[in-house]
């Protein structure tokens, strides 16, 4: 990675390799929106959250993989009863140890910013309108303009461009066929995720969730095949990638399905936790009938 920034860290866990085996305990890496929950929201449906507790509760880990900002997985992580463990923010840019007794309830272990000031320039000047919003990790977003309530976790500071941070870990670009700069961006040693035509999420370099989980691996000492990831975007295609496992939602993408190694039901049929459910049970996650 070449992050010219990085944010101070309050922990350094070990990144040695610790000695893992495989038929030791599972890394389960668990997008949110859309695969554990609805895309904006904070209460994870009960039958996710018990499934969740089952899985931690027969010896596994569950890390929270997102592209929300730390201070809105928080809440997720809240719902679903997490108090200790990891969570991945950002896409990757941040990762954090859950720790009941720090502020927030967190402490960064790795955050990774890009530079601001060439990708706002070269946004002003393929696409003026585009609205920006650059994180600010455990308080919200610099926007250029306000967004729309439900679209950013946070707190929301309207600043003029010049007054956006230097470096974040997390940049957001919002407007209609904004993804039509996607091969402008690349250029600029950035990461590049659409979520929509409408939308585009920036980090640095190579980083991604598989980046972070990837660390995070080798933090727990899980051995590479004991680890499985459930998602529904395009921003879990590297994470499914890092797993010995992935599945997809069934109502993810067709590029994201194709990119799974099985496909689980819909977030409204509860497919994350029918898979969550058969790993907490020692038994292979086996799709519901019909998904393939």
């Amino acid at each position: 990675m070449n992050a010219t920034h990085t944010i101070p860290v309050t922990t350094d866990p070990p990144t040695t390799a610790i000695t893992a085996t495989a038929d030791g305990p599972m890394l389960v890496a668990l997008d949110v929106d859309g695969t554990l929950l609805p895309e904006g929201t904070i209460d994870v449906p009960p039958v996710n959250a018990d499934a969740v507790q089952d899985v931690i509760a027969a010896g596994h880990h569950v890390v929270l993989s997102t592209g929300r900002s730390l201070v809105g997985v928080m809440p997720v992580a809240a719902s679903l009863g997490l108090t200790s463990g990891w969570v991945v923010a950002s896409n990757g840019a941040v990762t954090a140890r859950l720790t009941p007794n720090a502020p927030g309830g967190y402490e960064i272990a790795d955050a990774f910013t890009l530079d601001v000031p060439p990708v706002v320039a070269l946004v002003r000047e393929l696409m003026a309108e585009t609205q920006i919003a650059a994180e600010e990790v455990g308080y919200g977003y610099h926007v250029t303009r306000e967004f729309e309530a439900g679209l950013l976790n946070g707190r929301q500071t309207v600043v003029t461009h010049d007054r956006l941070p230097e470096a974040t870990p997390r940049l957001v670009l919002h407007a209609p066929g904004v993804t039509t700069l996607l091969g402008h961006l690349r250029t600029l040693d950035v990461t590049a995720t659409p979520a929509g035509e409408n939308w585009i999420d920036l980090a640095v370099g190579l980083v991604s969730k598989a980046t972070a989980l990837y660390r995070i691996r080798r933090r727990l000492g899980v051995h590479p095949d004991r680890t499985l990831a459930i998602g529904d975007g395009a921003n879990d295609l590297p994470m499914f990638k890092w797993a010995a496992t992935a599945i997809a939602m069934g109502d993810a993408p067709a590029a994201v399905r194709l990119a799974a190694d099985a496909v689980t039901g819909t977030l409204q049929q509860h497919g994350a936790a029918s898979i969550l459910d058969a790993i907490a049970a020692g038994k292979p996650p086996t799709p519901p009938a019909g998904c393939h």
